[in-house]
């Protein structure tokens, strides 16, 4: 059995102006760093045999001082990255809906083979989060790991270990820095605990996609 924490970045700008991120290089603001500590410092604790990073910034930095605390390095794994949205990215889903209604509408529905155009479909993103798991499983059969990624990544694993498809609503929140944990088999992926956030407490301000 393999473990893994999967731990969605901090908090940026862009979340707290509900910009779409995507491939989007955006570093943590302040309230994100404060989170990134807290989780590193004060409810992580766990030992890990080895911290995985998507290497966009706002995952490398939350990932960095988890690897603080343990004395390891982070990994980077591109394969981790959010979803890119294509045109959509650096507007808000408001913004979205006035300059591309019928892009717009792909998106509201969850239209897994719509790709924004110059992006990703929701097809072909989940098949790149699951071979990035398939991956980590391989290389690291029996260990406990830290993943630091992105809703969008989050949101795949969480619906392929529950029975969600892709194409329903999302009806579950992907706080920033919540500790997300599952266990791997030969048989599926299985979810243990999601979205533990006691920790921050004293930073966390709720934050969009």
């Amino acid at each position: 059995m393999t473990r893994i924490c999967f731990i969605r970045h901090g908090e940026t700008s862009w979340n707290v102006q509900k910009r779409i991120q995507g491939h989007t290089d955006i570093p943590l603001n302040e309230t994100g760093r404060a989170q990134a500590l807290a989780m590193a410092f004060n409810a992580a604790h766990q030992r890990f045999d080895a911290i995985y990073s998507s290497d966009l910034a706002r995952a490398q930095e939350t990932a960095q001082a988890l690897a603080q605390r343990e004395d390891q390095s982070v990994r980077l794994l591109p394969q981790l990255r959010e979803r890119h949205f294509g045109l959509f990215q650096g507007l808000t889903a408001a913004q979205a809906a006035v300059l591309h209604p019928a892009a717009h509408a792909h998106y509201a529905a969850r239209d897994l083979d719509y790709d924004f155009e110059t992006g990703e479909s929701l097809r072909r993103f989940a098949a790149r989060v699951t071979e990035a798991i398939d991956w980590l499983l391989r290389h690291h059969s029996g260990q406990t790991l830290a993943v630091v990624s992105h809703s969008g990544v989050l949101d795949v694993v969480y619906r392929r270990a529950t029975g969600r498809p892709l194409h329903t609503p999302r009806d579950f929140e992907i706080p920033n820095c919540a500790l997300n944990w599952f266990h791997f088999d030969s048989q599926d992926w299985h979810l243990d605990a999601w979205g533990d956030r006691h920790h921050l407490s004293g930073v966390l301000l709720e934050s969009p996609e």
